[in-house]
Parts: C-alpha cells; structure tokens; sequence
C-alpha cells in the first residue's frame, strides 16, 4: 500500500514552553519521501536561546529498554537533551530545583521519534518503553558522567506525583525497574 501523503513531506522545526520553566518540548524539522524520514537531530543555532552560554555535548549514550522497562527519575547537574528514535516511550519530567518558580511540577509526555525534550540540568528525567519492540533513547550531555556527581534521584512510582505509567509496574521485578530506582526516595515526603 501506497504511502497517500504527497512527497515530500516536510515538518517544520516547532518548539514549545512546557509547565516546567526552561524545559522545552521539541518538534524536529523532519521531510519524508519514498525513501523514508530524514530528522534534523541538533543544529547549533536553532538551540543556542535555549542553552547556557558555551554549551557542548559532552557525552551521549543510546539505551536500549524493553516493553514496560523504566528508567528514572534522575536529576543531575548537566543539560540533556533527549529522543526516542526507534520505537515509543512515555517520558516523565520533575522539576527538583530548589530555586524553581515552577518545584515540584510533573510533566508527562509521550515520546516517539521526531519528538525532543530539553531537559535543564536539575531537573529529573525517567521514562517508560512502551512500544512492542522497546525503544532506543537517546541522550546528549552537557557534562561527562562520573561516579558520585552531583544529582538526585526518586522514585518513579511515587504516588504523590501523580504519575500514570501507560504499562504496570512491579517494584520488585529488576527488568522492569533497576533496584536502585525502586530504593529512591520519595520527593514528597
């Protein structure tokens, strides 16, 4: 069956405010022909009003989570800037900052590719695979990670925050959600 849509199909870069103060929501500039999707992943001066002064990627690591899998809720001192781009997630976001107008806010938004979030450092990141296949999720980093830097970390099954993952979830069962995430601390306590 034929694709209906004419060729090209072009998708214009949009990028949207979010209920957390500094995390952006990110449509990816993106045309599709006959031979598929190309995706315009970062371009230094589309994201330069939205990053600190000097900003790099310093590292960048692929996941690769199974159906159901969460990983999260972490916060660390580095902007991120994250996508799926294979499969369907459902990303969740807490602003943890101390200094936030916008504390304590949860920000819950399906993930698949072509979509971006633009993650201050500070604020915490998790997500759930949802797709049959898994997903693979891609991070950027400000800064390299290195054992005991500067972050938090709590639980992705915090009832106070209101969070509706689209697969249940068992506590106890480690391909669902590491040990360490399942130990963290509530952020409402």
């Amino acid at each position: 069956m034929s694709d209906p849509r004419p060729f090209p199909h072009l998708v214009d870069l949009r990028i949207s405010d979010t209920a957390i103060d500094g995390v952006h929501l990110i449509t990816q500039k993106q045309i599709t022909d006959g031979r598929g999707t190309i995706r315009e992943f970062f371009r230094t001066s589309t994201y330069s009003g939205m990053l600190p002064a000097g900003c790099t990627w310093e590292q960048i690591n692929v996941t690769q989570t199974h159906k159901g899998a969460i990983r999260g809720l972490h916060g660390e001192a580095m902007v991120k800037l994250i996508a799926c781009i294979s499969g369907e997630a459902f990303g969740v976001y807490l602003d943890a900052r101390d200094d936030s107008p916008t504390r304590g806010t949860v920000l819950q938004v399906p993930l698949r590719p072509g979509t971006q979030v633009l993650v201050p450092a500070g604020v915490c990141n998790a997500f759930q695979a949802t797709s049959d296949d898994g997903c693979e999720y891609l991070y950027c980093f400000t800064s390299e990670w290195t054992p005991g830097m500067v972050g938090v970390a709590y639980s992705p099954l915090d009832a106070a925050l209101g969070v509706e993952w689209p697969i249940p979830v068992d506590m106890t069962d480690t391909d669902q959600v590491s040990a360490k995430d399942a130990a963290a601390p509530p952020f409402f306590s």
